[in-house]
Order: structure tokens, then C-alpha cells, then sequence
């Protein structure tokens, strides 16, 4: 870590930027972690595809099953294939606060960047800002580690934009992950942009994000490692061309992601998103693999339209 928490903001500010990824996590057929098949990926992510930094063990890694060693396991994992090519933020996000802390100082220890906490579940749902308020500074008073936010409909609320620029005053918070709609994002961007960035996951907003709220980073979900290859990097291409000023030119060229978008997207059965999204890596000669309970898995016939739509999507390999 080159910072410390009182200049966590000003170095977010300057590195926390760009084009950052949320990795799958491979799983062999035992339902093993893949570490050659992870390193691999991240090798591929960090150096053909150009993405900035990548979202280690979260909701899209399965954290859920995983055990806290593994846990810890891929973020070591990632902090040695990124060493000297990019940057990393470990989920640290867990119904138990001393899990999230240990991950925490593990993630500090072993030179991770930054760390996301997702909002945590509530039980009683009274004094439900101050409660959230108190959560974070316990968090944030473990550690020196920059810390971005995360909330989302999974926790059974959202965060509202008051909340998020209350918090975004701690030293150490420098960012958050917000998914939640436009005009809940744009209000915060609005109210605490000069302290935290301020993104959200859809790539389908990323442009005019860019170009309507000055935005510099993406954080981050699966579409960087899916929709590009080494020989076809388009995000990050219409990316480099808005944060340039090229908005005519940058609008042109994510428009024509449009069908590699709509076969990645058209072909997913909703409750399958990840082991689609692991067969989609695979098509593209990344490791995917199995996907752990309670996940389900692709049926054969999903998998041959899937197969179908990524050949014919236009996307160059």
C-alpha cells in the first residue's frame, strides 16, 4: 500500500480509475479452486485486455461458498498475478463483522489496494442510517486500507445518497459501488464526488456516465473479460475515446458491441448468470468452469445457444 488513511482519498482519487473487472471464479470439476486457471485469467485480464484493476471474491466470485481461507487464498492469489500490471480491491462483504475485519487486515497485510464492503444485512431495521453509519467506522477505524462502499437490493435496502455522503466523510473511504438507479447515482455524484468516486456496474451506463458526470471509473462487473478479446478491445477503446473528449467517436464504437451484448446477455437464463458466464469464458479460451451450490449449472441445450450466439456475435478472437 503506498498511502495511508489520511491521504487515501487523494490517492484513490489518482489510481482508483479506469476500467476494473469483477472476476469469476474458476472452479475445477471436483470443485476446486483453479489456481492455474485463475492466474491465467487474471494474466490475460491485466495484460491483453488492458483492465485497470480487478473485484476479487465477490458475489460474481462466489464468495458465498467459499471457505475464509479460500477466501483469503484468491485474494494472495491475485495481489501475486497482478504484482507490477495492475490493481486489485478484495471483497471483504460477510453477515459476520469479525470476518469482514480479519479480511480486512489480511487484504492490507499482503498488499492488496483497496477493499469493497457490501452494506450488510439488517435484522431490525431501526435507526437503520446510524446503525450503517457506526458499521463502516468500525471498519474503516481496523484498517488503513482505502474502502469503497457497495450497496445493492441484495442487502433488502439501498443505501440512500444522504447516507452515502455521510460516510463518504470517513478518511478512508475513497469510493463506492453503486447499484442502484440513475438518479440515486447522479444525486451522489452530486453530493460527494469531491470526497469518494461515485460508479456503478452497468455497462450499459458506463458511456454516458463518462461523458454526462465526469465519471473516471468503473466498478465493475463481468462485461470487461466478456465482451473483449486480445484482438478486440472495444470497451476499453470507446472508453480512452471519452475520457478524451471523442464522444461522437466513442458512441460509435459502443454501438457496435451491440451484438456481442445481445448474444451475452440474450442467451443467459436469469437464475444461471454465472455459470453462463463461466461457459461464455470458456468459449473465449479462459478457465470457467463449474459453479458451486446452490448455483445451478447450464443444460446442454442452453449451452449449444449460447455457442451459437457467441459465433455469430462479431466479437474478433
Amino acid at each position: 500500500m503506498d498511502y495511508n488513511r489520511h491521504n487515501a482519498k487523494d490517492y484513490a482519487r489518482e489510481h482508483l480509475t479506469g476500467i476494473w473487472a469483477a472476476a469469476l471464479t474458476p472452479f475445477t470439476e471436483d470443485l476446486a479452486i483453479d489456481e492455474d486457471g485463475f492466474r491465467s485469467n487474471i494474466h490475460h485480464w491485466v495484460n491483453e485486455l488492458g483492465i485497470d484493476g480487478l473485484f476479487i471474491a465477490g458475489k460474481q466470485g462466489e464468495f458465498y461458498a467459499m471457505t475464509l481461507e479460500e477466501r483469503k487464498r484468491t485474494f494472495d492469489l491475485a495481489v501475486e498475478a497482478t504484482a507490477g500490471a495492475g490493481q486489485t480491491i478484495m471483497s471483504c462483504s460477510d453477515p459476520n463483522m469479525d470476518v469482514v475485519i480479519d479480511l480486512a487486515r489480511h487484504a492490507e497485510t499482503i498488499g492488496a489496494d483497496y477493499i469493497v464492503v457490501h452494506a450488510p444485512m439488517l435484522h431490525f431495521a431501526k435507526a437503520q442510517d446510524e446503525t450503517l453509519l457506526a458499521y463502516y467506522r468500525t471498519v474503516a477505524e481496523s484498517v488503513d486500507i482505502g474502502i469503497a462502499l457497495w450497496s445493492h437490493p441484495d442487502s433488502g435496502y439501498l443505501m440512500s445518497p444522504e447516507l452515502c455522503n455521510r460516510l463518504a466523510d470517513i478518511d478512508n473511504v475513497v469510493a463506492i459501488k453503486y447499484s442502484v438507479p440513475r438518479d440515486m447515482y447522479v444525486e451522489l455524484s452530486g453530493l460527494a464526488s469531491d470526497r469518494i468516486q461515485v460508479s456503478t456496474a452497468s455497462e450499459a451506463e458506463w458511456l454516458d456516465n463518462i461523458i454526462e458526470l465526469d465519471w473516471r471509473l468503473y466498478l465493475c462487473s463481468s462485461p470487461p473479460f466478456l465482451l473483449q478479446t486480445a484482438r478486440d478491445r472495444r470497451m476499453l477503446d470507446y472508453t480512452q475515446a471519452a475520457f478524451e473528449g471523442r464522444v461522437d467517436e466513442a458512441r460509435e464504437i459502443s454501438r457496435s458491441l451491440d451484438p456481442v451484448r445481445e448474444a451475452l446477455m440474450g442467451t443467459r437464463p436469469p437464475e444461471k448468470p454465472h455459470a453462463h458466464q463461466k461457459y461464455w469464458q470458456e468459449l473465449l479460451g479462459q478457465a470457467g468452469g463449474r459453479v458451486r451450490a446452490p448455483l445451478l449449472e447450464l443444460t446442454d441445450a442452453e449451452r449449444a445457444a449460447t455457442r451459437s450466439a457467441f459465433e455469430a456475435c462479431g466479437l474478433l478472437r
